[in-house]
């Protein structure tokens, strides 16, 4: 239970708290300075996400593949690793349910399960590149990994252009309908939002990030060669082949959000001028959650919220959307400058201290 109470502790709670708080300021002051009403845009913004069912719905498919990347992003870090890769295996996670998903004929209950597993797979194997580049010939992640998001990129839309192109479009033949994980029945009850089984696989995904690291050797064995390589091979632990399965399976979350978006979104996968953002705003949500699984969760709720609800501020109260990500970047900004939220913490936490102990300062006893 030690990742849940590093997220709900006194102090590591109330950083975030206030952090968003001060984000929230932070971005009314910029539209009173341009113009607009702060309380109008956020009760539009409330009203967008929570409005109807169907917003709901939506605002749930927004979240999923940012829960997925927060959490490639977060077990890398655990791991002593900085995955900035997300977003190339995300595209390829894509690619590899694309490809099952239009090839192949077979049963619903092989074929949605087989695609999804290729876009694990496909994500996995693009970051353990960077993993093994970093093993085997000790080159940082953060640079392989970051020109593998636009290698990703270019090669996911050359397999498209190439074996799976829709005659005059831009995007893929459309998936099989055996290949889909939509969840109908709750969608109807949505009105046809866009809801899936990703949604469902993500929660799951919290659950096992939390068992793989803190509850199993292999999970032991990941930490340790991220906190001290030089210890853990001491210990007789394969550092090398450590650094490559930890990729790997940060690279199967980023995928795993990939293959849902082609198979509860989309039905298809488009030729991509530009990366969708995903894995990069997945690098924000880690950050928001502390790197922990739950704390991923409600990063990823908060991003996606604040997200999918910026429309409803743009139409609601006509605050440009730049506005919104000025709200989401300052709440980033005070999450990762959390010395500074601290410091002006620190008197508030010393005074309340102090009036539950009952006892006075030992200055004001003199």
């Amino acid at each position: 239970m030690g990742a849940i109470y590093k997220i709900f502790n006194k102090s590591s709670a109330l950083v975030p708290i206030v952090s968003i708080l001060l984000g929230l300021i932070v971005g009314a002051i910029a539209m009173l300075a341009g113009g607009f009403d702060p309380l109008q845009a956020y009760s539009s913004l409330v009203k967008k996400v929570f409005g109807s069912p169907y917003d709901i719905g939506e605002a749930i498919r927004a979240i999923t593949p940012l829960v997925f990347t927060g959490l490639a992003i977060a077990f890398a870090y655990r791991t002593g690793l900085f995955n900035i890769g997300a977003e190339g295996q995300f595209v390829m996670g894509m690619t590899g349910a694309t490809i099952i998903g239009v090839t192949l004929d077979l049963p619903w209950y092989i074929h949605a399960p087989l695609a999804v597993i290729a876009g694990a797979v496909f994500g996995g194997l693009w970051a353990a590149i960077a993993g093994y580049l970093k093993a085997a010939r000790g080159i940082n992640e953060v640079i392989s990994s970051i020109m593998l998001n636009w290698i990703g990129l270019y090669l996911s839309n050359l397999i498209i252009n190439r074996f799976l192109l829709a005659e005059g479009q831009q995007k893929s033949e459309p998936v099989k309908e055996s290949a889909l994980v939509h969840m109908d029945g709750l969608a109807s009850l949505m009105d046809n939002a866009r809801v899936h089984w990703g949604a469902v696989v993500a929660l799951v995904g919290v659950v096992v990030f939390y068992v793989l690291l803190w509850r199993t050797k292999l999970g032991y064995e990941l930490r340790a060669v991220g906190f001290n390589k030089d210890a853990a091979l001491y210990a007789g632990m394969n550092v090398n082949r450590t650094i490559v399965k930890s990729m790997f399976i940060s690279g199967v979350f980023a995928g795993l959000g990939g293959a849902f978006e082609v198979l509860g979104v989309f039905g298809y996968q488009a030729v991509l001028t530009a990366s969708p953002g995903y894995g990069f705003d997945g690098i924000a949500v880690a950050l928001l959650g502390g790197n922990t699984p739950i704390g991923v969760l409600l990063g990823a709720i908060l991003f996606g919220g604040l997200s999918y609800g910026a429309t409803g501020m743009s139409f609601g109260a006509g605050v440009p959307n730049e506005i919104s990500r000025i709200v989401i970047g300052s709440i980033i900004f005070f999450v990762a400058a959390h010395g500074i939220v601290r410091f002006f913490l620190k008197p508030i936490m010393k005074l309340g201290s102090k009036e539950k102990s009952g006892k006075p300062d030992k200055k004001e006893a003199v």
